[in-house]
C-alpha cells in the first residue's frame, strides 16, 4: 500500500548499515535508519518543516545505544560474527531491556543504564553438562520444566535439555527439529511432551494420547489430519472400510456429538465441524472449535454451517411500564411549568416589585436549566455482554484456530500518578497488581504506569510490586480471587473461605497473607530507606571532595564544599529523576524522560509452574505464572515547556505505549481506581468485538468508591449521575468520559473520523472515486481528508510527530482494533485468527524511541494535545476529549457490569477536600462554555439531545448566582413583611403542588429504572444546593478571571486514603479545614435562622398577623435549611471536637438575633420597615 512502500523509500534512502567493532564506544544509531532488527525510527524535529517524502536524504538527529548484551562485534553486513539463533537472540535482548533503565530527552543523550548483570551468551550454558536442569540452548539460562515426580521433561530422546520457550522458538522457526541430534521431535505439542512424560508413573493424565495406527492421510491434511476423527459418507458405500469408534475415542480424548469430527462432503474432500464443545453451544459464524485439533484447510459442514450468529452485546431496554409515565410526567411537568411561570409573570406583586422580579427571573432559569437536564433522559436504556459468546468467537479451537489460542486484541493500561505524597505508593501498587492479576490473556495486556513527578520512591514501589507479582498473580489464577487487589481482599468483611473448596486453599492464603504484610512493610518503609541510603552515598561523596580539595590546596585553610544532595538508587547511582532536595536537572519540572521495562513481555505459550524449586512456598502447578508486561515511564521535564499536567502525561503514555507495544485499545485509570471485577476487560472488549463496535470510540465504566461513610454526607458515590444520566446518555449517542475506567479506542484517540462516516452523515459535496486501499480509507480525518477518502501521508508527521516508529504503528491498530468479520453484516472487520501471531519483542532501538517520544520537545508543531490524543486547554481535559469524539461521530458506550462492579476507588470524605473537588470541575465546565468546545458551534454529526447534554455541562455552574439569590428570598420575605406573591393564591398553591408532585414522581420512576435509594437521591439533592452556593459561584469568578484577565487557574492534587488501619476509619469525615468556599453556605444559614426569629417575633406582636406570609416564608426557608443540613454538621465535627471557627460564627449568631429581638420588641416595633 502506499502508506508503507513511502516508509521503506524514505528507509531505504538512508544508506547502509553501520560498522561497529567491538573494541569502540557504544555505538550511535542514526534514527531514520534500517535497524538489524527491521524497524524504522524517526526523522529530525529541526527538518520538519522542509519534509519531502521524496527526498532521499534527512537531517537526521542521534540517539546512543548502549553495547548489545553478548558484546560482539558486528560486521559491515550488519550480522554478528557469532551467528545466534535469532528466536534466542531476542530473548536475551528483552532480558537485556528488561533490566536497564532508559533515560534521555531534549539535547541529552539517551542512555541505558544496566541495572543487573546481564548473562553472557557465550556463556549461557555448557551444552555437555547433561547433569544441569538448564536450558541447553545457547544464550538461555531458564530452568528445565519437570514432570509431577520431578524429572526433567526432555522431547527428545537424544536427552538433549530444552525449556518450553525454546522448543516452542524450535517448533516454529526450526522446522520442529531438535538443536542436539537434529532429528525431527515426535510431537510438536508441548502438552502432549509433558503428558508422556507424566505417563511413566500416572496412566491417569487425561491428556495422555496412545500411540495408535494413523488412519491414511487424506488429502494435504497431512500429519495434522491423523489426529482428527474420520466420518466417511455414505454414499460412497465402502463397507469394508469401517470406521472405529474406540481408535478415534483413544486419540483425540474426544466425545460423540458434533463437536470433534471431520465430514468429507460428497465429492471426497474432508470438511470440518465448526461447531465446538462449548457448553453454551455453537456458533458457526464465530468459528467455534471443537475439543480436538482443527486444520484450517477443511471447510464446514452443511448442516451446521448456516448456525444462527449470536451476538457479543444486547441492549435491554426499559419496561414501557416505567418509561412511558415517565415521558408522560416530563411533558406534564413542562406544561405546568409554563403556565406557572404564565401566572406569575402576570400577577405582579406590587407591594415587593424588587422581591418579585427576583424570583422571576431565578425561576425562569431554574425551568431552562431543569429542561437541559431533563431532556436528554427520555431514552435510557440498559446493555448487557455475553462473555461466553467472546470466549467461543475467540477462544475456543477453529480451523483458523487449531490451538485454541486467544485472537482477542492487546490491551494497554495506563496509571497516572504525580505526587506519592497525596497519593501514597501502597495504593499505587495494589491497582497495579490488580491489573497484573486481570483475566485477560496474558500476552495481550500491557501496563505503563505514568509517574509524572519522577520520584524514586514511585519507582521503587513499582519495581517492589512487580517482585511481588510473581507470587499474588498466580495466587489468585489458582484460587480465582476477586477482587484481586489484595489490599482489599484481605481486608474483606465476609468469609474469605467461602466457595473455596480447594484442599489447599487455607494454607496458601495464609502464606500470601503473611508475605502481603511483609511487602507493605517493605513498601512504607521505602521513604526512610531511600532517604538513608542517599544521606549514606552523599556523606560519602562530601569525604572525597573534601579529600580531593586538601590533595589540591596542601595545608592551606579551605572553606566546606558544598556538593549537591542527590538522591540515590540501590545500585549506587544518581537518580536521573526528581530529588528529595530537588536541584537543576532534578526537580519536578526539570527532569529526564525515563523509561523502565520492569516486567518483560511474557511468552506466546502458557508456562506452568512447580517446575522450578524443590519445595515451593506456594504450589502454582498447572498454574499459568506468566505475567504481563510492566512498563515504568516518567516523560521528560524541562523549563519553559507547557507540560499540560494529566492530558500532557496521558499523550506521551499514548506515544510510548504505539512504540513498545501497539495496542489497539487503551484502559485508563487513576491510581486509587483498583480493578474490582477481573473480567471488566471482556466485558469492555464485547462492545468493541460486536457488530457496529468499529463505530464506538470509548467504553466508559461507572466509578464506584470505597471508604465511603454510610450515610454518603456528601454524595461521594454520586450514583445519580452514574445511574441515571449516564444510562439515559447511552441511549443517545454515549456517555460523557469521565477521566477514569475507560476503554478506548486507539484510532479514535489519534483524531480520525469513525468508519463509515460518510454513509451515517452525507454531504452535499460531489461525489469523488474512492482511492487508496482499505487500510487508508478506514483511517480518515477530516481535516486530513483530500476528499477523496485517501489519508494525505505528507501531514502525518505534522500531525503526529516525527517517530516513524509511531507512524508505522497507525495502521497496525486499526486493523487490529477491528471487529471479528464472521458475519456478512459485520463491516470493516477483519478474519478470524489475524491476531494469533506473538508480537514482536522489544529491544534498545525501541525503548530508545520511547525515549524520544516522551520527551519534552515532541509535541511543538504537532496536532497533540490539539485534535490528537487528550485535549490541552482545560482542567477537566476528560469531557473536552470525550465531546470531541463524539463531534466527529464515533459514539460511546455505557458498560455496568452485572454482580461486581468493574473498578473501584477512592474518593474525599472531608468537605473541604470534596468542595474542592466541585470546584476543579465546575471550572473545567465554564471553560468549555467559553471556549470552541462549547456544544453550541458543534457539528451536524452530534445528535441534538446529546448536544443538549453538553450545553448543560458548560451552563449548570451557572445556575449558582441564581441558586444564591433564591436563597436569601425567603430570609428576605421574612424580614421585609412582604412575599414573592401578592396573596397566596389558589392558582398559585395548585400550581405550587402539580409542580412539586411532579418532581417527586419523575424522582420515583427514576429510582425505579435506574436502581438507586431514595436516600441517594436525597443526597444527591442536597449536595447540589451545597456545592451551588458554594463551589459553582467561585468556579464561575475563576472562569471570568481566566477569560477576562487571563489569570492562570491552579488546582492541586485531590489526597488518596492509603488505607490504613485506625481506630476510626472516617476520622477524616470529622475532620473541619477552614476554606473561603464555606462563606456563602454559612451565611445563608444564618441570614434564614435570623429571619425565622424575625418573622415569628413580628407576626406575633402584630396587631393583624400576617400568617400566610409567615407560612410561606418559613416553609420556603426550612427547605433551604434541610438541604444546607449535612453542610451544617460537617461544620459541627466530631462530638466534643468543634473547632473554635464554629464557635465564633455561632456567637456572631446569637449576637445578631439578640439584637433584633431588643430590636422588635422595642416601642418603635409597630413601625419596623426593612431597611
Amino acid at each position: 500500500m502506499a502508506f508503507r512502500s513511502f516508509l521503506k523509500k524514505s528507509s531505504s534512502s538512508s544508506g547502509s548499515r553501520m560498522t561497529i567493532p567491538s573494541d569502540q564506544a557504544p555505538p550511535k544509531v542514526v534514527i531514520g535508519q534500517q535497524t538489524d532488527s527491521g524497524r524504522f525510527a524517526g526523522y529530525s524535529h529541526d527538518d520538519l518543516n522542509s519534509f519531502d517524502p521524496s527526498s532521499a536524504e534527512y537531517q537526521v538527529y542521534h540517539v546512543q545505544i548502549p553495547m548489545t548484551p553478548d558484546n560482539r562485534s558486528v560486521t559491515a553486513g550488519g550480522r554478528s560474527a557469532d551467528l545466534v539463533d535469532p528466536a534466542i537472540s531476542a530473548r536475551v535482548e528483552e532480558h537485556y531491556i528488561s533490566n536497564s533503565l532508559f533515560t534521555g530527552g531534549f539535547n541529552v543523550v539517551t542512555q541505558a543504564h544496566l541495572m543487573d548483570r546481564v548473562t553472557d551468551p557465550a556463556a549461557a550454558a555448557d551444552h555437555n553438562n547433561k547433569n544441569s536442569s538448564t536450558c541447553s540452548i545457547r544464550g538461555c539460562d531458564s530452568k528445565v520444566y519437570k514432570n509431577q515426580h520431578g524429572d526433567d521433561v526432555l522431547p527428545c530422546d537424544c536427552s538433549f535439555k530444552i525449556c518450553a520457550e525454546c522448543f516452542a522458538d524450535a517448533v516454529k522457526t526450526g522446522g520442529g527439529l531438535c538443536p542436539g541430534c537434529k532429528e525431527q521431535y515426535k510431537t510438536t505439542e508441548w502438552k502432549e511432551v509433558v503428558a508422556g512424560a507424566n505417563n511413566d508413573h500416572d496412566d491417569e493424565d487425561e491428556e495422555q494420547t496412545l500411540s495408535l495406527p494413523p488412519p491414511p492421510p487424506m488429502g494435504p491434511a497431512g500429519k495434522l489430519e491423523r489426529r482428527l476423527s474420520l466420518m466417511r459418507p455414505v454414499s460412497q458405500g465402502r463397507k469394508g472400510d469401517q470406521f472405529d469408534q474406540n481408535r478415534w475415542l483413544f486419540e483425540t480424548n474426544g466425545t460423540y456429538g458434533y463437536g470433534n469430527a471431520i465430514w468429507p462432503d460428497d465429492g471426497g474432500e474432508a470438511v470440518a465441524d465448526d461447531d465446538d464443545d462449548d457448553e453454551n453451544g455453537g456458533d458457526g459464524g464465530g468459528g467455534g472449535g471443537g475439543g480436538g485439533h482443527r486444520n484450517g484447510g477443511h471447510g464446514d459442514p452443511k448442516e451446521l454451517f448456516n448456525k444462527p450468529w449470536r451476538p457479543l452485546t444486547r441492549k435491554l431496554k426499559i419496561p414501557a411500564a416505567v418509561l412511558s409515565p415517565y415521558r408522560l410526567l416530563i411533558l406534564v411537568r413542562l406544561v405546568a411549568l409554563a403556565l406557572f411561570l404564565q401566572w406569575r409573570i402576570r400577577h405582579k406583586n406590587r407591594d415587593a416589585v424588587w422581591l418579585w422580579g427576583m424570583s422571576i427571573v431565578c425561576e425562569l432559569w431554574f425551568s431552562f436549566s431543569w429542561l437541559l437536564d431533563q431532556l436528554p433522559k427520555l431514552c435510557p436504556i440498559n446493555r448487557a455482554a455475553d462473555l461466553s459468546v467472546l470466549r467461543e468467537k475467540f477462544e475456543t479451537p477453529t480451523p483458523n484456530n487449531p490451538a485454541g489460542k486467544s485472537d482477542l486484541p492487546g490491551i494497554d493500561v495506563f496509571v497516572s500518578t504525580a505526587d506519592p505524597e497525596k497519593e501514597p505508593v501502597l495504593v499505587t501498587a495494589n491497582t497495579i497488581l490488580s491489573i497484573l492479576a486481570a483475566d485477560y490473556p496474558v500476552e495481550k495486556l500491557t501496563c505503563y504506569v505514568s509517574d509524572d513527578g519522577g520520584a524514586l520512591l514511585t519507582f521503587e514501589a513499582m519495581a517492589e510490586a512487580a517482585s511481588f507479582a510473581n507470587l499474588w498473580v498466580p495466587f489468585c489464577r489458582k484460587h480465582n480471587i476477586e477482587p484481586r487487589n489484595p489490599e482489599s481482599y484481605f481486608n474483606l468483611k465476609r468469609d474469605p473461605y467461602r466457595k473455596k473448596v480447594g484442599a489447599d486453599f487455607v494454607r496458601d492464603r495464609r502464606r500470601m497473607k503473611r508475605e502481603y504484610d511483609e511487602f507493605k512493610v517493605r513498601i512504607n518503609g521505602l521513604l526512610d530507606t531511600i532517604r538513608r541510603r542517599s544521606e549514606m552515598y552523599n556523606a560519602r561523596e562530601e569525604i572525597q571532595a573534601a579529600g580531593q580539595q586538601r590533595e589540591r590546596v596542601g595545608d592551606e585553610p579551605i572553606e566546606p564544599m558544598k556538593t549537591p544532595k542527590a538522591t540515590w538508587m540501590a545500585d549506587g547511582t544518581h537518580w536521573p529523576g526528581t530529588w528529595i532536595q530537588q536541584s537543576k536537572d532534578h526537580s519536578r519540572g526539570d527532569h529526564a524522560g525515563i523509561i523502565q521495562v520492569m516486567l518483560r513481555p511474557p511468552s506466546d505459550l502458557p508456562t506452568k509452574g512447580g517446575g522450578d524449586d524443590e519445595k515451593p512456598m506456594i504450589d502454582f502447578k498447572d498454574v499459568d505464572v506468566r505475567l504481563p508486561m510492566l512498563v515504568y515511564v516518567s516523560r521528560e521535564k524541562r523549563p519553559g515547556y507547557d507540560h499540560n499536567k494529566k492530558a500532557g502525561a496521558m499523550n506521551a503514555l499514548v506515544r510510548a505505549s504505539a512504540v513498545m507495544s501497539n495496542g489497539p485499545f487503551i484502559l485508563n485509570l487513576d491510581c486509587d481506581h483498583y480493578v474490582y471485577n477481573s473480567k471488566a476487560f471482556r466485558e469492555g472488549m464485547c462492545f468493541m468485538m460486536d457488530r457496529g463496535g468499529d463505530r464506538i470510540c470509548y467504553v466508559q465504566f461507572p466509578q464506584r468508591f470505597e471508604g465511603i461513610d454510610p450515610s454518603d454526607r456528601y454524595a461521594n458515590h454520586n450514583t445519580v449521575f452514574f445511574d441515571v444520566n449516564m444510562r439515559a446518555l447511552d441511549g443517545l449517542q454515549g456517555p460523557v468520559y469521565v477521566g477514569t475506567g475507560c476503554l478506548f479506542r486507539r484510532t479514535a484517540l489519534y483524531g480520525f473520523d469513525p468508519p463509515r462516516a460518510k454513509e451515517y452523515y452525507p454531504t452535499k459535496k460531489r461525489k469523488v472515486r474512492r482511492v487508496g486501499s482499505e487500510e487508508t480509507r478506514a483511517l480518515r480525518a477530516t481535516d486530513l481528508d483530500d476528499g477523496g477518502g485517501a489519508m494525505n501521508l505528507a501531514a502525518f508527521p505534522r500531525r503526529f510527530g516525527e517517530s516513524s516508529f509511531l507512524i508505522e504503528s497507525i495502521p497496525v491498530a486499526e486493523f487490529q482494533g477491528r471487529p471479528l468479520g464472521d458475519h456478512p453484516s459485520v463491516k470493516n472487520g477483519r478474519a478470524p485468527g489475524a491476531l494469533l501471531v506473538p508480537r514482536r519483542g522489544l529491544d534498545a532501538t525501541v525503548v530508545a524511541e520511547g525515549i524520544s517520544v516522551v520527551s519534552c520537545w515532541y509535541e511543538e508543531q504537532t496536532e497533540w494535545g490539539r485534535r490528537v490524543g487528550w485535549i490541552y486547554g482545560s482542567v477537566t481535559e476528560d469531557v473536552v476529549t470525550g465531546y470531541r469524539m463524539h463531534n466527529r461521530g464515533w459514539r460511546s458506550v455505557y458498560c455496568v457490569t452485572p454482580g461486581r462492579d468493574a473498578f473501584r476507588g477512592t474518593a474525599p470524605i472531608n468537605l473541604t477536600d470534596r468542595l474542592q473537588q466541585v470546584l476543579r470541575w465546575a471550572t473545567g465546565s465554564v471553560e468549555i462554555f467559553f471556549s470552541r468546545n462549547n456544544a453550541l458551534l458543534a457539528r451536524p454529526r452530534m445528535k441534538v439531545l446529546q448536544r443538549i447534554a453538553y450545553l448543560n455541562v458548560g451552563i449548570y455552574p451557572f445556575t449558582s448566582a441564581f441558586l444564591i439569590a433564591y436563597c436569601f428570598l425567603p430570609a428576605l420575605s421574612l424580614l421585609s413583611g412582604q412575599f414573592i406573591v401578592q396573596t397566596l393564591d389558589v392558582a398559585f398553591l395548585a400550581y405550587l403542588l402539580a409542580i412539586t408532585v411532579t418532581l417527586f414522581l419523575l424522582a420515583a420512576l427514576e429510582i425505579r429504572w435506574a436502581g438507586i435509594g431514595l436516600e441517594e437521591w436525597w443526597r444527591n439533592e442536597q449536595f447540589w444546593l451545597i456545592g451551588g452556593t458554594s463551589a459553582h459561584l467561585a468556579a464561575v469568578l475563576q472562569g471570568l478571571l481566566k477569560i477576562v484577565a487571563g489569570v492562570e487557574i491552579s488546582f492541586t492534587l485531590t489526597s488518596k486514603s492509603a488505607g490504613e488501619e485506625g481506630d476510626d476509619e472516617f476520622a477524616d469525615l470529622h475532620a473541619v479545614k477552614w476554606t473561603s468556599l464555606m462563606v456563602p453556605p454559612i451565611t445563608i444559614i444564618m441570614v434564614n435562622v435570623m429571619a425565622i426569629a424575625v418573622g415569628v417575633i413580628r407576626t406575633v406582636n402584630s396587631v393583624i398577623p400576617q400568617w400566610s406570609q409567615l407560612l410561606g416564608g418559613v416553609f420556603f426557608s426550612l427547605w433551604v435549611l434541610a438541604h444546607l443540613y449535612p453542610f451544617a454538621k460537617g461544620l459541627m465535627g466530631r462530638r466534643g471536637r468543634t473547632p473554635t471557627v464554629v464557635y465564633i460564627w455561632s456567637g456572631l449568631l446569637a449576637t445578631s438575633v439578640s439584637l433584633i429581638l431588643v430590636l422588635v420588641r422595642s416601642p418603635s416595633a409597630n413601625h419596623f420597615t426593612f431597611p
